[in-house]
């Protein structure tokens, strides 16, 4: 199982690409046939037109988003042994090693681990899947100033990654909920409050991996297959993605990089919490739009959603929600979802 640990100085994270405004569902209120027949009889279009206006909204959401994102993530500072620096001793006119192996064709907007990591350093000697997900976690730990606030990390064994991407294929889009402190009903009673987030996944080009004219100059582990795709995550609050669609802002971006998988088995996981507007423009001690523990919260519900075991207590209903909230949304119940709301 994908284990994702929260620890004060041990974080985790993520990022974004093209490919995901492709593959990404319309609003998750396309699903449902009556409003969609509404909407189009009050603004005398077809349904169809209806959906291309949703699709074009959400792949300009997307589109701002990677763009404000991309401004964001010129901060990468040198803390760790193979976290990438920029070389003083290699001339801007001959491209490292890394960039010869690991460069990318596409244009996706998702930062390439070859810029997070020192590539070239991992590859000088044999490491193995363990000492890699050290390197991660130590990486992630040093963020922010060393309290690591703000991102999440994990290491995941590719056969489990393989397993989680091909739901996500099949059922792009969810929502999941997040405990939320009791608030007090007409009766008096305290009741538990629940708040809503919008689940996107998006599949992107997958990495490159070392070809055979790259072995003349270090050794490299036997790369026999191909990587998978890389994919992404979104969560934002449902209210403010129903309410402000093409500018609703994802609170947070996780990222599976397949990059290692071919060589190493391992699919490095990240996961970034977006900042508040103010401390972003200030440069001023980080506020974030999540706590460590939503974000650790809502991660561990993409791995219940999107990774069942046959024997696993409830497993076959959140595949039964996760289906219908796809293929049947009438028969969809948001109180059966909150029953796999709370904290394991």
């Amino acid at each position: 199982m994908l284990r994702l640990g929260i620890h004060r100085a041990t974080p985790r994270l993520f990022s974004l690409s093209r490919s995901l405004r492709r593959n990404l569902h319309v609003d998750y209120e396309s699903k449902y046939s009556e409003k969609l027949q509404k909407r189009a009889q009050e603004s005398g279009k077809s349904l169809n037109e209806i959906r291309q206006e949703n699709q074009e909204a959400e792949r300009l959401r997307l589109k701002k988003w990677s763009e404000e994102r991309e401004k964001r993530s010129r901060e990468d500072e040198a803390t760790a042994a193979f976290t990438k620096e920029a070389s003083s001793k290699t001339s801007s006119s001959q491209p490292t090693l890394t960039q010869r192996r690991f460069s990318r064709k596409d244009n996706s907007p998702v930062k390439p681990l070859a810029d997070i990591l020192n590539l070239d350093r991992l590859f000088e000697k044999p490491h193995t899947p363990e000492q890699i997900s050290s390197l991660w976690t130590a990486y992630h730990a040093s963020r922010s100033k060393g309290t690591g606030r703000g991102f999440i990390c994990a290491s995941v064994p590719l056969e489990i990654y393989h397993k989680m991407a091909a739901t996500g294929k099949k059922y792009p889009a969810f929502a999941v909920p997040l405990p939320r402190d009791a608030v007090q009903g007409n009766s008096g009673e305290a009741k538990r409050a629940y708040e809503f987030y919008f689940l996107q996944w998006g599949f992107h080009e997958a990495p490159p991996t070392p070809t055979s004219s790259d072995l003349f100059s270090k050794s490299l582990p036997d790369v026999s297959a191909s990587n998978p795709q890389t994919s992404t995550v979104l969560l934002t609050p449902l209210q403010e993605y129903k309410s402000r669609t093409t500018f609703a802002t994802p609170y947070l971006i996780l990222t599976f990089y397949t990059d290692l998988a071919s060589s190493h088995g391992l699919v490095l996981f990240r996961g970034e919490i977006t900042p508040t507007a103010a401390s972003a423009q200030n440069n001023a001690k980080s506020d974030f739009l999540l706590s460590q523990q939503d974000a650790q919260l809502l991660a561990m519900h993409l791995q219940r959603f999107y990774l069942w075991g046959g024997k696993e207590e409830g497993a076959k209903e959140r595949y039964g929600l996760l289906e219908a909230f796809h293929n049947t949304p009438e028969e969809f119940k948001w109180e059966d979802l909150l029953k796999h709301a709370e904290p394991i």
